[in-house]
C-alpha cells in the first residue's frame, strides 16, 4: 500500500503504507487512511513528529561501526529521520500557510 500526503502549500508526498502510518501515529493521529489534519492542528502535529524522529535518532543503532560486518558489501538502510523529511518540510509549508494536510 502507498499513502500520499497533499496539501495546498506543497507537492504531493508518496510514502510506503507502514512508514506513513508510523509517521501519523508519532504525529499523535489514527492509521486511518484516508485522513486529514486541520491547518491548526498542523503545527502541534509537526512538533509531535519532530520530537519522535529525535528520540528515534538517540536510539542506539543496531549495527554499529565495530559489528565486524563489511560496510563496502551491504546496502545500508535509510534510516527513519531521512524518510520523514519529505513530510517534514510538507507540515512546515503547511503550518507557514495555514493549509490543511490529507492523505488518501
Amino acid at each position: 500500500m502507498l499513502v500520499t500526503f497533499t496539501c495546498k502549500a506543497y507537492a504531493d508526498i508518496t510514502m510506503f503504507g507502514d512508514i506513513a502510518l508510523g509517521m501519523l501515529k508519532m504525529m499523535g493521529h489514527s492509521d486511518t487512511v484516508p485522513g486529514a489534519i486541520l491547518a491548526e492542528d498542523v503545527p502541534a502535529a509537526l512538533d509531535r513528529l519532530k520530537v519522535a524522529i529525535e528520540t528515534v535518532k538517540a536510539t542506539p543503532a543496531q549495527n554499529d561501526p565495530g559489528s565486524g560486518q563489511d560496510d563496502d558489501t551491504e546496502e545500508r538502510p535509510v534510516s527513519l529521520a531521512h524518510r520523514a523529511l519529505p513530510l517534514i518540510e510538507l507540515l512546515t509549508a503547511a503550518a507557514r500557510q495555514k493549509a490543511d494536510v490529507m492523505w488518501k
